[in-house]
């Protein structure tokens, strides 16, 4: 597709979403699906039985003009034969007006009901895809636009169930009106419905242009998200406020939005254009047919009944054949968005358990080997790690150490497959870590990284989601938050594990950064795993509170696989075995003081160190 012009084919295409929708919505209520359809089916035969009543009521009314007039009272005009049929013909007419408002309300509240059970089912699908997908993807900026327009149709999509069982509605109403008014003049139902024709394409035309700018837009929408949420967010408030820094967001946000704005007024502005001159070619068609009508009433043809039925079914079929058309256009313009959400499910991890795993060693007799390992982020050139090869083995504490760059947390990444190497093997007691089941390889992994998540849970739920199936097991949750150093902080809070944490919602409390880096350190005790990985895990703690996380670290470690990186040398040299990374390869490996004996890479970055400590 070229330009912002779309082909028949195209617009049509997006249509081959619409079964998958609605076998989600079956799979969501089957009960309120078949009630809201029947409800349908009631509504779409009601215009066309009350066009009729009012036609009998009018023909009614002309004939009794032709008789005496009955005495005063209502007992003489229901003795009267033809007046008491006009009034079970009012009274008819009149259960079908109530007919027609309760049957519109319960669609209305069976649609409502069957949306919000959709949204709820589809939000549920699309985290658990993303969960499955790799950390690489979540990495990607194209693959994180198709999440984020994913993620708006969810709710945004809802809409669509309305319209289109309105529309089925209106084509079964559509079909009743073109049955009465064809048994009179059919000619004239083809004339409105080929002068409406040109209004479809126009529509058509324009839908697929603005969903074509939004899919465009979707970089630049991101990032109007991403600065609403650093103007206006508690998180960044404190750099927000003392960097000065509103002015600068906000002329950021007004200029891209801004320009988001231009081009949306512009397209709209556009489609009232052309919308307004094709509408005019259907307001012609009907006024054509109407004095037709008019003519042929005068002339003899048609009673003042037929005349008030035909007047009132042009004016339904002109409408409804516009609504419909409109209606089409609606529906294959949300079904495009339909391809963000669904084509999201297209996507597919690269990183999947064997169809046969084999069982995760326990306990783990080797350890970790990395066999000329490379790693390549997605969209460069550069390599993160080329040629990297060094054996962490069972039992034992190796340190990674090295530059920014050096390739450490990436090493971490591989160690528990978040990353699959592009060379090269990771080996677990002999064996690639690709033959072992995923979810039970990374159970027996505990991890914790620098940018950990500050969950807004209560104390022991931050604590709990390092084994997250251990929730309810209070004594070890407590056992972890002591081993991590975390359990005097918590014991200070008002409702101690029960109190929430950080300052999103209403009863909140925020810790420090010291002491939400306790909490996160004791999910990984929490986990209980024989490996357990530090990826400079005292980043936020001061000197003697990080003195006692390393000896905690180092008594409950012994007899486990360790790693753990960290830019202070001071730590580090507790570790078995140290290993120098520069440039994604092993530049040096050792034990502190064999590193120190030879003088190297590793002595000079600890003696310019500690020269900064005298």
């Amino acid at each position: 597709m070229t330009g912002l012009t779309p082909r028949l084919g195209e617009r049509l295409g997006a249509l081959r979403y619409l079964p998958a929708l609605f076998r989600e919505i079956a799979a969501a209520s089957p009960r309120l699906l078949a009630a809201s359809l029947g409800l349908r089916l009631v509504a779409a035969c009601l215009p066309i039985l009350s066009l009729y009543l009012a036609k009998l009521i009018l023909d009614g009314i002309v004939a009794e003009h032709a008789h005496p007039a009955p005495g005063a009272g209502f007992a003489d005009w229901l003795a009267d034969p033809g007046r008491a049929r006009l009034a079970g013909l009012v009274a008819a007419e009149l259960g079908l007006a109530l007919l027609s408002d309760l049957t519109g309300r319960l669609a209305s509240l069976t649609e409502t009901l069957i949306g919000d059970l959709y949204a709820n089912a589809a939000s549920l699908r699309l985290m658990e895809h993303a969960a499955s997908l790799d950390l690489a993807q979540f990495e990607d900026s194209a693959q994180q636009d198709r999440l984020e327009r994913a993620r708006r149709q969810v709710s945004g999509r809802t809409g669509l169930i309305g319209t289109v069982f309105g529309q089925f509605q209106a084509l079964l109403t559509l079909a009743s009106l073109t049955a009465g008014v064809a048994a009179f003049t059919p000619w004239l139902v083809v004339l409105i419905a080929a002068a409406l024709v040109p209004a479809l394409l126009n529509e058509w035309h324009f839908t697929k242009a603005g969903y074509r700018l939004a899919w465009i837009r979707s970089p630049e929408r991101r990032r109007i998200d991403y600065l609403r949420y650093l103007g206006a967010s508690v998180e960044t408030a404190k750099e927000v406020k003392l960097f000065g820094l509103s002015g600068y967001i906000t002329a950021l946000y007004a200029d891209l939005a801004g320009k988001l704005l231009a081009e949306n007024r512009g397209l709209a502005a556009a489609r009232a254009r052309w919308g307004f001159a094709f509408a005019s070619l259907g307001t012609l068609a009907y006024y054509a047919a109407y004095a037709v009508i008019v003519w042929r009433t005068v002339a003899g043809s048609f009673s003042i009944g037929d005349l008030a039925f035909l007047a009132g079914a042009f004016q339904r079929l002109r409408g409804g054949i516009e609504g419909l058309l409109l209606g089409l256009t609606q529906i294959t313009g949300q079904a495009q968005y339909l391809d963000d959400f669904f084509s999201f499910f297209a996507i597919r991890p690269q990183i999947r358990a064997p169809a046969r795993p084999v069982p995760v060693p326990s306990p783990i007799r080797e350890g970790l080997v990395f066999e000329d390992v490379g790693y390549r982020y997605p969209g460069t050139e550069t390599w993160a790690l080329r040629g990297l090869s060094f054996a962490v083995r069972a039992g034992e504490t190796v340190a990674l150490v090295g530059g920014n760059g050096a390739g450490k947390t990436t090493i971490v990444k591989l160690m528990t497959r978040l990353y699959d190497p592009h060379e090269g093997r990771v080996l677990l007691d002999g064996l690639p870590l690709g033959a072992y089941d995923l979810d039970a390889l990374r159970a027996r992994v505990g991890a914790i990284f620098q940018d950990f998540v500050r969950f807004d849970l209560t104390a022991g739920e931050n604590v709990a989601v390092g084994r997250i199936g251990a929730a309810g097991d209070e004594d070890r949750i407590a056992a972890a938050a002591a081993r991590g150093l975390a359990a005097p902080v918590i014991e200070r809070l008002p409702l101690r594990y029960a109190q929430p944490l950080g300052k999103r919602f209403a009863g909140g409390l925020d810790l420090s950064g010291g002491e939400w880096q306790k909490v996160a350190l004791s999910r990984a005790y929490m986990r209980e795993a024989e490996i357990l990985i530090l990826d400079e895990p005292t980043a936020a703690l001061d000197a003697r509170a990080e003195h006692d996380v390393f000896a905690r670290f180092r008594e409950l470690s012994a007899g486990r696989t360790a790693v753990l990186i960290s830019h202070r040398f001071s730590t580090v040299r507790m570790a078995d075995r140290i290993l120098v990374l520069e440039g994604g390869r092993v530049l040096e490996a050792g034990s502190h003081a064999a590193l120190m004996d030879r003088g190297g890479r590793y002595a000079e970055l600890f003696t310019l160190q500690a020269e900064g400590y005298r």
